[in-house]
C-alpha cells in the first residue's frame, strides 16, 4: 500500500491565508477559490456555519461569498444536494497526477490530505484569526481508492452525478484522474471505519508541523518516518531535509507541492499509525 500526503485546502498563495481551526475545535478545510467551478462559497451547507461570510471576512473580502469554489476532495455528502450515486472523491490532473501516475498509485492506496490550519474566532461580530497564534500543518481528511477514472474516458451523461465537479469543467488535459473512495476501509481492523471522511475535531495527533514552530513544513514525524537506506517520502530525497531523534524525527518539507508518496510496505510501523489516526477515540 501507499499512503499519500495530499496538501489540499486554503494557504497563504491559494485563497489568501489558513482555514480555520473553529471555536468548538472542528477543523474546516476551506476549498481553494477556481472561477470556473460552479459551486460558490454561499453554497456550501456547513453545520451552524455561513461559509460566504466566513471565507469573506477572513480574507478580508479578497474571496466572498459569490466567488467559485473548487470543492475537491468532496468528502461530505452533507456540504452540497447531491444526485442518486454520488460518491466521495478527489480529482487531481497536470504535473501532481503525473507524479502520482509514476508512484504506481493504484485502488487500495490511503491519501491523507493536509493543510494549512490557524485558530479563529468571532470578535465584534466578525471572524478572525487569533491573534498570536501560529499556522500549521494538520491533516484533516482521508480517502482510501476505490477505482481510479480517467475523465477522457467518460461519455457525456454517463454519471449524472459527477456534473457538479470542478475537474469536468476546467481546461482538458489528458491526466485528467478521479479516484473514487471505497465505502468502507479495506485495512486490518478498520473494515467498519468510513471509506473516506474528515477528522472533524482538532486532535494533536493530527499535527504535521513541529509544536512550537513558526515554519509550518518543519514536521516532527514518529522517528520511524527516518528513510535511512529505504526509499524516503517522495520530493524528500536530499539527506538534509531529514533529522533523526530517539523519540521522532524531523523533516524539511518541501515549500510546494501536493501529492508526497510513502511506500508503506517498506515502512512497517505505518499501519498502526494509520489505525491510531483513523480508529474513533
Amino acid at each position: 500500500m501507499r499512503i499519500i500526503f495530499s496538501r489540499k485546502g486554503f494557504d497563504s498563495s491559494s485563497g489568501g491565508c489558513p482555514s480555520p481551526v473553529l471555536p468548538d475545535g472542528r477543523l474546516l478545510s476551506l476549498p481553494i477559490p477556481d472561477v470556473r467551478s460552479k459551486i460558490r462559497y454561499r453554497d456550501l451547507q456547513i453545520e451552524g456555519i455561513n461559509p460566504g461570510r466566513l471565507v469573506s471576512q477572513l480574507t478580508r473580502s479578497k474571496v466572498n461569498s459569490s466567488s467559485g469554489a473548487h470543492l475537491d476532495p468532496d468528502l461530505l455528502n452533507g456540504h452540497l444536494p447531491r444526485l442518486a450515486g454520488w460518491r466521495p472523491l478527489l480529482g487531481q490532473t497536470g504535473s501532481a497526477q503525473g507524479h502520482l501516475s509514476k508512484q504506481g498509485i493504484q485502488p487500495g492506496d490511503l491519501f491523507l490530505f493536509f493543510g494549512l490550519f490557524r485558530e479563529a474566532e468571532i470578535y465584534q461580530r466578525r471572524w478572525r484569526f487569533i491573534p498570536g497564534t501560529a499556522a500549521r500543518h494538520l491533516l484533516w481528511g482521508w480517502l482510501q481508492i476505490d477505482e481510479i477514472v480517467h475523465v477522457d474516458s467518460l461519455t457525456p451523461g454517463e454519471q449524472p452525478w459527477l456534473n457538479y465537479h470542478p475537474h469536468l469543467h476546467g481546461e482538458p488535459d489528458s491526466n485528467n484522474t478521479l479516484y473514487l473512495a471505497r465505502q468502507s476501509l479495506s485495512l486490518p481492523g478498520l473494515n467498519h471505519i468510513a471509506g473516506s471522511g474528515v477528522f472533524e475535531q482538532f486532535d494533536p495527533r493530527l499535527q504535521l508541523t513541529q509544536p512550537g514552530s513558526d515554519k509550518p513544513s518543519v514536521w516532527q514525524l514518529p522517528s520511524w518516518f527516518y528513510p535511512a537506506d529505504r526509499q524516503p517520502l517522495s520530493y524528500h530525497h536530499r539527506a538534509e531535509r531529514w533529522q533523526i531523534n530517539p523519540s521522532h524525527c524531523l523533516l524539511q518539507a518541501v515549500a510546494r507541492g501536493q501529492e508526497f508518496v510513502l511506500q508503506a510496505d517498506h515502512y512497517p510501523q505505518s499501519a498502526e499509525w494509520v489505525a491510531q489516526l483513523l480508529m474513533p477515540s
